[in-house]
């Protein structure tokens, strides 16, 4: 055998042994409930939010997904394959938020009932050497030992620490709120984890516009967009109904701020359930309504401006407001109208509504105020197919126009119209007319219910105590001993910062390592003062101890600090 062999052989004989099934469980157990594995969940979490932030979720809009798969299908197989239009719902995501939950506790509870041990134990015992400590304060008195030690305990029971005793000497330790907040703050993590999570699977979020003088009834197809939780039922949505009656809104009419608004708020009336009484609310910003758990806000407001149509055979195939959607802070709005009972074709205008309408030479129509000082509608038509009839989901702000043909004024250009209200007009070859007949406010509402939101909170208030706790609060040991010199005692008092270098069982143990002379008096005269000179805490702590002990038991002669 060479020795090339023997070494292989001997490195076989000295390997470890392979874990069995119980102690790489352990081990497994052990990383995934480190705060590294914690922290590194917690970042995946964050990362794994950004797909539900760029790529259209299915919940929040079918419309947009829909046209997504149409437009890229290929990229839709894989995107399907991964639940990238469902992320907040897909099991990857659930796994990561479950993997951080348990991470989480597994590193909570064992460091709380660590600090409950520490907590229940008693201070740790004088060092031997206190003048080897960084701040350190001695003098002799003619005060009997036990009226000293009894003065001492009491003066440090005064400054809330805990007091141990011992035959000559005297330890106390406080500061252990620092450690508590430190929990605190993980365990609010945790729970604003649980909080979010009741949120999303028994809580539900919707939107709907609705044009004042219109009604809405909390039902799932009264919503423009709608998401509800996995454990919740559309059958457990509150059954209340409202009506917006009336819509204010107060713009900034001078000044660099002129257009923006100032205020807005809706007159509502509302019945809680089906022949429930009716009842009013002012529903403004940051003031919901809330009816049976359920929150309604109000986050927009628009124009939809009224339209007649009449087809070819001089039917009225349309009547009635369309919402536009505003584009700026003019609100400049553009939305389509959609008449699929016109005769003998469908029609389709699109365009825009400008509130306050003016003509820029250089862009053209513009609207210069937000407020309907002067209002206009700009459009173009189409006939054919509209799409409805298809079964693929459709938004009312768009028009398909790939199935559709473009009306042609006599020159051969795209038919336009410009309209103010009350006006008429014809469309090209007797396929009908189009009549703006003014306009109306249109408020756009949440409806959502959380039932996880009073936890988060409770959450976060407990993360920004616990974080001012670990903070604020200084773990802090001192000591008082006693030694005889000459038939005189010598009383010696010293304090560690555990928050400061070098304090920690290296520091306790450098004091107690012996020896006295110039290394030990160094020690005294740079102790107390930082290197600006400027007294520390700690320092100003120690003088106050030992000046409280020498007016209990007057010293005979102060050393030199």
């Amino acid at each position: 055998m060479t020795q090339t062999q023997v070494r292989d052989e001997t490195a076989r004989n000295d390997a470890p042994p392979p874990l069995r099934p119980f102690e790489l469980s352990r081990w497994a157990w052990r990383q995934l409930t480190s705060m590294r594995t914690a922290l590194l969940l917690l970042f995946l979490l964050a990362l794994a939010s950004i797909p539900g932030s760029i790529i259209p979720q299915r919940q929040v809009n079918p419309v947009a997904v829909a046209d997504f798969v149409r437009a890229n299908p290929g990229l839709s197989r894989w995107y399907e394959r991964f639940e990238l239009f469902d992320v907040f719902g897909s099991a990857w995501f659930a796994a990561i938020y479950l993997l951080l939950l348990v991470s989480l506790l597994g590193c909570v509870i064992p460091r709380a009932a660590l600090h409950w041990r520490v907590v229940r134990s008693r201070p740790p015992g004088a060092p031997r050497h206190l003048d080897r400590l960084p701040e350190h304060r001695s003098w002799t008195t003619s005060g009997a030992p036990d009226d000293v030690l009894a003065a001492a305990a009491k003066e440090l029971r005064g400054l809330r620490y805990r007091v141990d005793r011992g035959a000559d000497s005297v330890a106390a330790e406080r500061g252990y709120l620092r450690e508590v907040g430190n929990l605190v703050f993980h365990v609010a993590i945790v729970v604003v984890l649980v909080g979010v999570a009741v949120g999303s699977l028994f809580g539900f979020r919707g939107t709907a516009l609705v044009v004042v003088g219109n009604g809405f009834a909390n039902t799932v197809t009264q919503y423009d967009g709608y998401q509800s939780g996995g454990l919740f039922r559309d059958n457990q949505l509150p059954p209340f109904a409202l009506t917006v009656d009336d819509f204010r809104v107060r713009f900034e009419t001078r000044g660099e701020q002129r257009g923006s608004v100032r205020a807005f708020n809706a007159a509502l009336t509302y019945t809680e359930r089906p022949g429930a009484p009716k009842q009013s609310y002012d529903l403004s910003v940051n003031h919901p309504l809330r009816v049976d758990g359920a929150q309604i806000h109000l986050i927009g407001h628009g124009y939809a401006p009224r339209f007649t149509v009449r087809d070819g055979n001089g039917e009225v195939a349309f009547s009635g407001p369309v919402p536009f959607l505003p584009q700026d802070g003019r609100f400049t709005s553009t939305g389509v109208v959609k008449v699929p009972d016109a005769r003998p074709e469908q029609l389709g205008f699109q365009g825009f509504f400008l509130p306050t309408a003016v003509v820029d030479p250089q862009r053209g129509p513009v609207s210069a105020f937000p407020d309907a000082l002067r209002p206009s509608v700009f459009l173009t038509a189409y006939r054919g197919d509209l799409g409805l009839d298809s079964g693929v989901p459709q938004s009312v702000y768009r028009l398909e126009t790939r199935t559709l043909t473009q009306f042609r004024s006599a020159p051969g250009e795209p038919f336009r119209l410009a309209l103010t209200p009350g006006e008429r007009a014809e469309l090209p070859d007797g396929a009908g007319s189009i009549t703006f007949d003014g306009y109306a406010r249109w408020v756009n509402l949440q409806v959502s219910r959380n039932p996880g939101e009073p936890v988060a909170l409770v959450g976060a208030v407990l993360a920004l105590g616990g974080l001012l706790l670990s903070l604020v609060v200084r773990r802090r040991r001192v000591w008082v001993r006693l030694t005889e010199d000459g038939g005189r005692t010598v009383v010696a008092v010293a304090g560690l910062d555990r928050a400061e270098p070098g304090l920690g069982s290296r520091g306790a143990g450098a004091a107690g390592a012996g020896g006295d002379g110039a290394d030990g008096r160094r020690a005294v005269s740079d102790g107390g003062a930082d290197s600006g000179g400027t007294a520390s805490d700690l320092a100003i702590e120690i003088d106050k101890l030992a000046a409280g002990l020498q007016a209990r038991a007057a010293p005979v002669r102060e050393e030199q600090e």
